[in-house]
């Protein structure tokens, strides 16, 4: 994972997303300020942005941090505070980070997973050759802690998402990808790499 700097809300996002949201909310007589009853279903007014939040976010997941395309339809609005604890956020821009699928559904609604926005690059560690991802060892508990639990809730290091980053930094190393697109593709294998420096 790395830093990811929040980018302002789009033009339409309040007509389109947050005033149909809260319409919604009041209609249904939802409490925002307590969790959601169970089996209580949300509009999903917050689809109508997913455009709008990949190009904001140049299809780079946040938790991943490796590009997608949008033609896959791997692409999710990932409320970052689950909208099923704060109502209250789920039309709300501020919450919302784009995720590929997979990501979004192993962060689910669990509340220990690191925030992109808040993070400072350099937590995590990576092994080019194998793409083993790990918590910087230099980093105190608890932070040390939360950086190690984050990568077990996402499964970050699972052998899929290892053999997708070690792919990428060999095809940089093999001449197929310059350095800009590696880190247009790959940041967070573009940002080990650099920091090793190995570009």
């Amino acid at each position: 994972m790395l830093h990811v700097t929040p980018q302002p809300e789009p033009a339409d996002f309040d007509a389109e997303v947050r005033q149909k949201g809260l319409a919604h909310l009041k209609k249904a007589g939802i409490d925002i300020n307590q969790p959601l009853p169970e089996g209580t279903q949300l509009q999903p007014y917050w689809r109508a942005c997913l455009p709008a939040l990949y190009e904001s976010y140049q299809g780079i997941c946040a938790y991943l941090a490796i590009h997608f395309e949008r033609i896959t339809g791997a692409g999710s609005v990932d409320h970052f505070v689950a909208k099923s604890a704060r109502p209250e956020q789920a039309y709300e821009w501020s919450n919302y980070r784009l995720a590929c699928s997979r990501m979004n559904s192993r962060k689910n609604d669990y509340d220990d997973v690191l925030d992109p926005f808040v993070i400072e690059n350099g937590l995590f560690r990576l092994e080019l050759i194998s793409g083993h991802i790990y918590p910087n060892p230099e980093l105190q508990s608890p932070l040390l802690d939360e950086v190690d639990t984050c990568i077990q809730r996402l499964k970050l290091d699972d052998e899929g998402c290892k053999e997708v980053r070690a792919r990428h930094f060999s095809d940089y190393i093999q001449g197929f990808y310059t350095a800009e697109f590696l880190k247009q593709r790959s940041p967070f294998v573009w940002f080990e790499a650099h920091r090793q420096g190995l570009l």
